[in-house]
């Protein structure tokens, strides 16, 4: 039986996603053979459910997305409130003991020594030799990136190419706006039919696939294919098609979430990175968009009541005048035991979900539906075969993301609070994260020590985070050519860092100068 037509489950970031990758990729295909598209997506949204609207960051992959897309990067910016995103800062993960000033490192976006020349065991050298008065933060000396985010400065001038920029970038953006933008791009590209409706019951057929789906105002609607985007409902997949979730709130000990919008000046300098801050029991993030800030507070309530985590984001604001306005947020830490399951794909938070840490919700969802896009089943003969492979790289790569995750929390030298003190049981690491801790004692991480390309963060990744927090590799001896190349390459960065400097805009500059652009084309 030919699949000819597809039913997405939910609208919002994650059903919009899917969206544009699946009418992206069939049309594509349809193009190349020579034909008219055959397959009608058709899109379920609920008029009932609103956006979470939580999940405004995301990462440089996206790009790629928006630019398949069709969709032009100064639209994308003014539509979406959007701002430039080249980092996450961390700021007091690590013990502050007796420093003068909070412990910070970058997650930057550029590769760590970007002209070829791996800088990183140098780095522990002089490390070594400097002493914790002269040490310098890894990614201030191996990326010239630093110097931009510290200086407020945009990735790209305005008159650069759509997606291109001096530096590697993504974007803070305004979740509900976004999903509004992919919507229009959608259903006017890709002839994706938009339905408002509440789905009532979900058919199934005798071989336990899913027939149908019956709804308020449309009734029964039988279509080939489902994409369940209906967020942490799970409506297809946990409640109609009995998938297991996986829970793994005993790994990562945070749980809910207080969010809250608060209004900026026209005027107001706004990083091009996220600020996350940890306290006695989680993290805050801060996201600045053009007109606001969307900050929220997370953290695991065995270790904190929500009056206390109240009380925390208030002196963070510096007040309560917002008080009335938070939201608290449950996270349901865990994903699906399986992802594709019969004729049903899970996406977005009908997937999983991990926390907001290093925008894992709209990576993993827009990594998902690209890879279901980039080989979706002719015929009901391929399902069997994709269900299997989807799944097994799904299940790896969800497996490393909690990795990563939980590095972060692992790696901390607070002992503080139980939180902390918690997150350093080693039972809480799995096997491939154990063994990758032991080998990085003696060398600095390598792109062979990773075996897939299903992990969505590599070796650049981890070596800012694993050197941002101080992790004791031992540095290897180089000899008198290797450090004189050494030192050539971390000149070239300062030779650089002084070039974009001059070159590079403010970041509010740049965003106006963009918005404006859009306005006049």
């Amino acid at each position: 039986m030919a699949i000819n037509n597809i039913c997405i489950i939910g609208g919002g970031t994650a059903g919009w996603l899917a969206a544009n990758h699946l009418g992206t990729a069939l049309a594509k295909t349809a193009s190349e053979n020579g034909q008219t598209p055959q397959i009608q997506i058709t899109l379920i949204e609920s008029p009932d459910i609103p956006t979470i609207g939580v999940g405004e960051g995301t990462v440089p992959t996206i790009r790629e997305s928006l630019a398949r897309f069709g969709i032009k990067e100064s639209e994308f910016i003014r539509r979406c409130d959007a701002t430039f995103k080249q980092s996450i800062k961390f700021i007091n993960w690590m013990d502050s003991g007796a420093r003068e000033v909070a412990h910070s490192f970058h997650h930057l976006f550029d590769a760590p020594s970007p002209f070829g020349h791996d800088l990183s065991n140098y780095w522990l050298q002089n490390q070594m030799n400097a002493g914790a008065a002269n040490s310098k933060e890894y990614a201030k000396f191996v990326a010239p990136q630093w110097h931009s985010c510290e200086r407020k400065l945009a990735p790209k001038t305005a008159d650069m190419s759509d997606y291109k920029g001096a530096h590697a970038y993504a974007y803070h953006l305004n979740a509900a706006k976004f999903a509004e933008l992919l919507s229009e791009n959608a259903t006017s590209k890709f002839d994706v039919k938009h339905l408002k409706a509440n789905v009532v019951e979900v058919e199934l057929a005798q071989n336990g696939a899913i027939a149908a789906v019956h709804t308020e105002n449309h009734g029964r609607l039988a279509f080939d294919f489902f994409v369940d985007c209906s967020g942490t409902a799970s409506l297809l997949m946990e409640k109609a098609l009995a998938v297991p979730f996986v829970n793994k709130q005993d790994e990562l000990l945070v749980n809910k979430a207080i969010v809250v919008q608060v209004p900026t000046k026209p005027d107001d300098e706004i990083p091009p990175y996220t600020l996350a801050t940890a306290h006695q029991a989680g993290w805050i993030w801060d996201i600045a968009l053009t007109n606001r800030r969307g900050v929220g507070l997370v953290y695991g309530d065995e270790f904190l009541s929500e009056v206390a985590a109240k009380d925390k984001l208030d002196r963070y604001l510096g007040n309560n005048t917002h008080r009335e306005r938070y939201r608290t947020i449950d996270m349901r830490i865990g994903h699906l035991s399986k992802f594709w399951h019969k004729n049903c794909v899970a996406l977005g938070l009908a997937q999983g979900f991990v926390e907001p840490l290093e925008a894992t919700s709209i990576l993993l969802t827009d990594f998902a539906a690209s890879f279901l896009a980039r080989k979706f089943p002719r015929t009901g003969d391929d399902l069997p075969t994709l269900e299997q492979r989807f799944n097994q790289v799904m299940t790896y790569a969800w497996k490393r993301v909690i990795d990563f995750i939980k590095l972060h929390y692992y790696l901390s030298d607070r002992v503080d609070s139980p939180f902390w003190l918690a997150n350093k049981n080693e039972e809480h690491l799995s096997e491939t994260l154990k063994q990758r801790l032991q080998l990085w004692r003696s060398y600095t991480p390598h792109p062979d020590d990773f075996f897939a390309q299903f992990e969505v963060f590599t070796v650049d990744n981890y070596l800012y985070l694993l050197y941002g927090m101080n992790y004791p590799t031992t540095p290897l001896v180089t000899d008198k050519q290797n450090e004189q190349a050494h030192r050539a390459h971390a000149e070239k960065i300062q030779q650089a860092n002084q070039y974009l400097k001059q070159k590079l805009p403010s970041h509010r500059q740049a965003l106006e100068e963009l918005a404006f652009r859009s306005h006049t084309k």
